[in-house]
C-alpha cells in the first residue's frame, strides 16, 4: 500500500481541497494507494481519507500556522505511518502518474528543486518523499530551541534542505510551479494562458493564486499597483484536472 500524506490547518483550505486531492490521487495511481490527512478540523473530509490529529510540535506562535509546522512530520512515531511516504501540499494539481514517485531513487530523500533558487541546494516541500523514522534530528533539534533554526534559515524548506541526509531532486519536468514555471512572464500573462506540458505530473501553487483562483482568472492583491503585473487568465486545464 502506497501512502500519501497531506496536512490541513486553519481556514485557508476547506475539506474540499483534501477531497479533490484524494480524487486526483485515485485517478493517477495504478497501485493500491491511500491518503492520510493530518488536520485540526476533520469536517467535510471524504471518509475514504484516513485522518489523524496534527502531530504535536513545540513551535513559536508567530510561525505556528506557517509551513514551519511541517517540521512536525520528522518525528517518530508519526500517526500510523511507516516506510516511504509521499507528502503533497493541498494546493497542488495532479496532472500525471504518481506511482513513479515511490520508485525514484530508492532510499533517498526526494524533493522538488525550489524553482526560485536553482543550483542553491534548496528543495521545495510542496512534493517530497521521505522514510518515516529517518532524519528525526530535524524535528528533535527544532524543538530543543526553535529560535536557532528560525534565525539561521528563515524558511522551513531551507532548514530541511540543509539538515536532511541523501537529498536528491525529482526530474525537473515532473513537478513544476504554476507561478514560476508555467505562467507567462509579464506582460504576456495578460494575453496568454499558462500552458500545461505533457510531461508534467504535479503543478504546485505556491503563494497566490490558489488553484480555485487561477482556474477562473482571479489573482487577489491588496495594493492597487500589483494589479499592473499580477494577472492570470482563466486556465481550463485546472478545471479538467483539479476535481
Amino acid at each position: 500500500m502506497q501512502t500519501i500524506v497531506c496536512m490541513k490547518w486553519g481556514t485557508r483550505y476547506p475539506g474540499d481541497y483534501v477531497n479533490r486531492l484524494w480524487s486526483m490521487i485515485q485517478r493517477h495511481t495504478n497501485r493500491p494507494t491511500r491518503l492520510v490527512c493530518l488536520t485540526d478540523d476533520f469536517s467535510g473530509i471524504d471518509p475514504g481519507v484516513a485522518t489523524f490529529p496534527l502531530p504535536p510540535i513545540t513551535i513559536p506562535e508567530r510561525v505556528a500556522w506557517k509551513p514551519w509546522r511541517k517540521i512536525s512530520l520528522w518525528q517518530a512515531p508519526l500517526a500510523d505511518l511507516e516506510g516511504d511516504v509521499l507528502f503533497m501540499d493541498l494546493d497542488v494539481v495532479i496532472t500525471g502518474p504518481l506511482d513513479d514517485f515511490f520508485d525514484y531513487e530508492p532510499g533517498k530523500f526526494c524533493i522538488a528543486e525550489n524553482w526560485t533558487q536553482p543550483g542553491q541546494g534548496i528543495g521545495n516541500t510542496s512534493v517530497y518523499r521521505w522514510r518515516v523514522g529517518t532524519n528525526t534530528h530535524i524535528y528533535n533539534e527544532f524543538i530543543k530551541d526553535p529560535e536557532i533554526p528560525l534565525k539561521q534559515y528563515g524558511i522551513s524548506q531551507r532548514y530541511v534542505s540543509g539538515s536532511v541526509d541523501n537529498m536528491t531532486y525529482w526530474p525537473a519536468d515532473w513537478c513544476v510551479s504554476f507561478k514560476h514555471t508555467l505562467l507567462p512572464k509579464w506582460p504576456m500573462n495578460f494575453f496568454k494562458i499558462a500552458p500545461l506540458p505533457s510531461e508534467t505530473r504535479v503543478v504546485a501553487f505556491t503563494g497566490k493564486p490558489d488553484p480555485d483562483e487561477a482556474e477562473i482568472g482571479a489573482w487577489p492583491v491588496n495594493a492597487w499597483y500589483k494589479r499592473l503585473y499580477k494577472h492570470v487568465r482563466p486556465t481550463p486545464w485546472i478545471t479538467e484536472n483539479w476535481r
